[in-house]
């Protein structure tokens, strides 16, 4: 058994937590007790998203006395899909703000603690130190890395959780307990290799699954009920419906966690897509796009997307080249020729321009913010996605 070292010596239950908790304290292995150790835990989550906002809506639900909310995003409409702390009402609102709002309505007893910035080196052990839990509810590698430096550095246990397309994982990291995430993966994949969830997509009742599960972990290791997901790693498919698990040990080899470094140096890949395209040279504007349009410039547009996107929508005049395909067809570029080259938003077609500068194709553009920027500032008739 694990449990947390919380102080429940000046926790007491008022006569309406006592009737909202009831369904618990007739648990045995919950009790008054138990709800005394949630109502004294302080837990953070990382992101409120996809995993983060079941996560924290069943943690306000049973209890939990103090939230922290870590995000920095605005509420869009493309989250609404997944991201069920969120509605129509808050779109284009601070994410923290709406979850809270959502939260204090599930359960006025909680104490939230919003926290509206990117989780980075510079700011995340002054953070993360007054809370006794740690949830992951991340979707890139960098702060994969640094949550998990962060619970080993602090001794604080990282309840981990990620998601992609019908997919999902779940552990318990903790340094003073078992592995943690380096144990399980020393180094990071080559940038590139795994997209996120807004290039590859994710079905929407997907994270609930997973952030519910995240949910249920914190609250074993607050009680002490049960057995920790330490050292094991559980896989989720939805579409067979099966769980697999995977136990773990210690990497003998692992080096000591003694300082946070710079995570997207590390992995080769920035924190988030939002900040992923600081532009280059070879970046044009949809501005500038439209206007090579309007003046007749002979040049060719090239759509790298994939064929279930080139469906949603496309831009008049592009020649559909799924970036998977791009290696084997290079012979189609002619090197004299001014291309574009374009995807959803930016960072797949800057892939197809890099291998084609290789390739010896130098007069290439990458459409920066891709078709989405075309459709909300040039021709706002096609959707976004």
């Amino acid at each position: 058994m694990t449990k947390l070292n919380l102080d429940t010596s000046n926790i007491t239950l008022s006569k309406a937590e006592i009737e909202r908790y009831s369904r618990h304290l007739l648990i045995p292995d919950v009790g008054l007790e138990g709800q005394k150790r949630l109502k004294a835990a302080k837990v953070l989550c990382i992101g409120t998203g996809g995993l983060g906002s079941p996560v924290t809506m069943y943690l306000a639900a049973a209890g939990v006395g103090t939230l922290g909310l870590v995000d920095y995003d605005v509420v869009d409409e493309s989250n609404l899909q997944r991201q069920v702390i969120h509605g129509d009402a808050t779109v284009g609102k601070l994410k923290v703000e709406s979850a809270k709002q959502r939260l204090l309505d599930i359960n006025p007893y909680v104490q939230i603690n919003t926290h509206n910035v990117l989780f980075t080196s510079e700011n995340a052990l002054e953070i993360a130190k007054d809370y006794d839990v740690i949830i992951d509810g991340t979707d890139n590698f960098p702060t994969r890395y640094l949550v998990d430096d962060v619970c080993t550095l602090l001794g604080k246990p990282n309840v981990y959780g990620s998601i992609f397309r019908f997919e999902g994982q779940l552990s318990v990291f903790w340094d003073t307990h078992g592995p943690t995430y380096r144990d399980l993966f020393p180094e990071p994949p080559p940038p590139g290799l795994v997209p996120s969830c807004a290039e590859g997509g994710v079905l929407g009742i997907l994270p609930g699954t997973i952030g519910t599960l995240q949910a249920t972990e914190a609250v074993k290791l607050i009680t002490g009920m049960g057995e920790p997901m330490i050292g094991r790693l559980l896989i989720y498919d939805a579409l067979e419906m099966r769980m697999d698990e995977i136990k773990f040990r210690r990497n003998p080899n692992r080096k000591p966690v003694t300082a946070l470094i710079d995570y997207e140096q590390f992995c080769g890949m920035p924190q988030n897509d939002h900040l992923e395209d600081n532009g280059t040279e070879a970046d044009i504007s949809v501005q500038q796009l439209k206007q090579m349009m309007d003046e007749g410039r002979a040049f060719q547009l090239v759509d790298v997307r994939d064929p279930h996107e080139w469906d949603i929508s496309r831009i008049e005049g592009a020649k559909f080249l799924p970036l998977g395909e791009l290696p084997d067809r290079l012979s189609e570029f002619d090197s004299t020729q001014e291309y574009v080259l374009q995807c959803r938003t930016g960072k797949r077609s800057a892939e197809a321009m890099e291998l084609l500068q290789k390739a010896g194709i130098t007069n290439v553009h990458n459409l920066a913010g891709g078709i989405n920027a075309w459709a909300e500032e040039i021709d706002p008739s096609l959707p976004t996605y």
